[in-house]
């Protein structure tokens, strides 16, 4: 009997001993697991506070991608050959500005890579396009292109003026008389 009840007393020991050893396995990993998934933002969220510069590039790269797009699909749907014009040279022109930034963001210390995802009101823009064809495609496109035009600019002055990365400031202060005219150019065809 005194065998039995040991046997039993053991075996409740251990089996208690072995949850205890679980419970202390698993709280780490669900702790790791929700520090990695909150390290990343909390990441994300420094580094883009923590650099105007990459905020900055990200902008422009982000500028670049949409009139990209915006003008490659202009340049299939539009209408109007004055806008297919513009269409073609507005992806010169921002395919020109996009490697003029990757210039200027490797050439910061340290380096920044731009990341040229598009914003929600961006891509949001562009799907509105696509819902369109002919003359209000066109209107819709240029109008498109005014408020984006316009919104780099602001972007690209302000950074000039108070910009912390100097070959981005460069950028910016080239980019300033260029984008100008191509707002001016939008503003004409309205």
């Amino acid at each position: 009997m005194k065998y039995t009840a040991t046997i039993a007393i053991s075996a409740l020991a251990l089996s208690l001993a072995s949850c205890g050893s679980k419970d202390d396995a698993a709280t780490p990993v669900a702790t790791e697991t929700v520090a990695s998934e909150t390290m990343p933002d909390m990441a994300t969220t420094g580094a883009a506070e923590a650099s105007g510069g990459q905020a900055f590039a990200n902008a422009a790269a982000s500028s670049d991608a949409f009139e990209i797009a915006s003008s490659k699909l202009a340049a299939d749907m539009a209408s109007s050959a004055k806008v297919k014009t513009f269409a073609q040279q507005m992806i010169k022109a921002h395919t020109d500005s996009t490697a003029k930034l990757k210039t200027a963001a490797a050439a910061a210390s340290p380096v920044i890579t731009p990341m040229p995802e598009m914003t929600a009101m961006q891509q949001q823009t562009l799907a509105d396009l696509k819902s369109k064809s002919g003359a209000a495609f066109d209107t819709a496109y240029i109008s498109a292109q005014v408020d984006a035009h316009q919104m780099t600019l602001d972007k690209l002055k302000a950074y000039s003026a108070s910009g912390d990365v100097p070959s981005l400031k460069a950028f910016a202060t080239e980019l300033v008389p260029i984008v100008t005219g191509h707002l001016n150019m939008a503003k004409g065809m309205q």
